[in-house]
This record gives C-alpha cells, structure tokens and sequence, in this order.
C-alpha cells in the first residue's frame, strides 16, 4: 500500500521526536541542549518543518523549550518546577498503585520482578550508557504500575511525569540514589504480591521522597547532538 505523503510525513515527524524523546530521557541530551532545526534536519535528511513539528510535540510534554527568535532547547526545569512534578507524582502514583494492587495477576508481578532484575544488572554496570540505562529501566518500573493499574488516561500523566523527572534527575540528582531506589521497588513489589494496597501506596511516597530528597541543584554538562542520537 503506498502511504499517502501527508501520512508519510506524519510518520517522519514522530520518529523524529521519538528519537530526541529518548535522548532527553535517557539523559544522552542535557537540559539547555539546542536543538537546531537545521541539524536536526540534517541528522534525519529531512525539511525544517518536520523538525518543528516535533519540536513543537515535545515542548507540549514539557520536554523543549521553544524561545522566540533563539530556537528549541532541551527544557531545564526550575527547581519550583521540579517540586510541582513530584508533589504532582505524589497526589497521582499513590492511586496508580492502588489500583495496580486491585488488578494485578502474578504475570504482573513476574514482569515487575523482570524489570527488577534488569535494574539489578545495570547497577552492577560501570559507564554512563550504564548509569542512564539503569535510570531508563528504573522509569519503566512505574510505568509498568501505570499500565497494570489500567487507567489509560493516567499512563498518559505518568509518561509525562516519568519523562519530565528524568529531566528533573538529570539537572539536578546525584547518582547515591540508585541503591536504595532498586531495594524500595522490591519492597513495593512485595507490597503488589500480597496485595498490601496501604503499604504500597505508603512505600510509593516514601520512595518519590527519597527521589526528590536526591536533588542538589547543580546542572549537568550539555552534549553533542550528534552522538547523543547515535547518528
């Protein structure tokens, strides 16, 4: 079937933020990268206009930031902004995880205890491919709550959240949290196990806490757009 252009252009602009998407949250862009629409376009061999549309997608994730007459950047979010997304994480993961617990089946907590482990594997890992793999897989956790819970409305929420305090961690974290974040997934995943929804929940904001008890403020050094795509 041939696909129409307008479709096919669709298509181009979603790989497009798909791919930057990643970066950022995988902390291979910084906050305060540019992203030019001419490299990028040059990156991807395609017009400026399929690139602002993506642009354009990821700032409605608060993920970039467009200025008038200065161009796209990675976003950096302020440290009030940083405390609105965990006290917004606090108010919505408690009722994901509630919910996760009223549905889940032991196939859930199987691949709950997948990602656990994958988490495990990448701590053992040295490197910074290893150290943003493991923050990626730590995200994927409570996203894989979300999709257990089955509110589809709110996996939406949590896609942008999880995305945005990657960025939050990458601005702002130090890496001592890595430990004891992978031991309070074992404790909540316990918690789902027996179907303990008052100490799942209570473990979940004890969690985001330690998260945001991490941050210390200092921005991190930008990278080149080139490698941080892999192209």
């Amino acid at each position: 079937m041939t696909i129409p252009a307008a479709e096919d252009a669709s298509l181009a602009s979603h790989q497009i933020r798909d791919a930057l998407r990643t970066a950022i949250v995988e902390h291979r862009l910084s906050p305060g990268t540019k992203l030019s629409e001419n490299d990028v376009g040059g990156l991807f061999n395609v017009s400026r206009t399929l690139v602002r549309a993506a642009l354009q997608a990821l700032s409605y994730e608060g993920l970039v930031q467009v200025e008038k007459n200065r161009g796209a950047f990675v976003a950096s979010p302020t440290p009030e902004e940083a405390r609105q997304i965990f006290a917004s994480r606090r108010l919505i993961e408690p009722g994901i995880v509630r919910e996760a617990v009223a549905r889940a089946v032991p196939a859930d907590v199987e691949r709950l205890t997948a990602l656990l482990d994958t988490e495990a594997r990448l701590m053992d890992e040295r490197g910074p491919d290893a150290r943003r793999a493991e923050i990626k897989a730590s995200g994927d956790f409570h996203l894989a709550l979300a999709a257990i819970g089955g509110n589809h409305i709110l996996q939406r929420f949590m896609e942008e959240l999880v995305a945005r305090s990657s960025l939050v961690i990458a601005l702002y974290g130090q890496t001592a949290v890595s430990s004891c974040g992978h031991r309070e997934h074992r404790q909540i995943i316990d918690a789902v196990g027996r179907r303990d929804a008052d100490a799942a929940c209570a473990l979940m904001l004890h969690h985001i806490d330690h998260i945001e008890a991490d941050l210390d403020l200092r921005a991190k050094r930008q990278a080149d757009l080139r490698a941080a795509l892999n192209l």
